[in-house]
């Protein structure tokens, strides 16, 4: 195996009648287990938005341009993400290093953009018990930032992986896994960014 060079193709991982392996299928069935999941923290954020009785409200406390940046930053990682499958599958494990090395740090520094959001929307009188938006918002942002979490350490886990001999390209499909969990991520935080931020009360 050459940490540099295009070596071929991954081989062809074991497919079911389906035409998709059983650990993707898997994949699958929890990303649409996690869109319910979602689906329902959205919900409950829609169907009370705008009944705060008394502030901090959203049009006092959100900075779009602040958490636009931010939300740019998580969709690059998708662009890195696709890179490092690229390169994983063409058996160049140094591109593939880089590109998902890159992922995890957008992902981090994601976090630490909403983290410093937090913080600020705190010092402005804003808590999960101050109201109905800080409840539903801390609730919703909060477990999509632990998702994001979790990713980080999912490809963080790989590259430790391949930098130990465990991770080759014939185990091209773990990464693709991966990334298909960190675009529906990506995703999420798209409707999340629309629905919170971007529609006007």
């Amino acid at each position: 195996m050459s940490d540099g060079t295009a070596v071929g193709h991954a081989p062809q991982a074991h497919h079911t009648t389906t035409g998709i392996s059983h650990n993707k299928m898997l994949m699958w069935a929890f990303l649409a287990s996690d869109c319910m999941f979602f689906g329902s923290l959205i919900w409950v954020y829609m169907v009370y938005r705008g009944r705060s009785l008394e502030g901090p409200y959203p049009q006092e406390i959100l900075n779009i341009p602040y958490t636009s940046v931010s939300a740019a930053v998580l969709l690059l990682s998708s662009l890195a993400m696709v890179l490092a499958l690229h390169g994983i599958q063409h058996g160049n494990m140094r591109r593939f290093r880089v590109w998902l090395g890159a992922t995890a740090a957008l992902g981090a520094l994601f976090l630490g953009g909403q983290y410093f959001e937090f913080t600020e929307f705190y010092h402005h009188g804003l808590s999960l018990e101050q109201n109905l938006f800080g409840t539903t918002f801390f609730v919703l942002t909060g477990f999509h930032g632990t998702h994001v979490g979790i990713g980080i350490i999912w490809l963080v886990t790989l590259i430790l992986m391949s930098l130990f001999g465990r991770l080759s390209p014939a185990d091209a499909e773990r990464v693709e896994i991966a990334g298909l969990y960190w675009h529906f991520v990506d995703i999420v935080w798209i409707v999340i960014f629309t629905l919170v931020y971007l529609i006007p009360y």
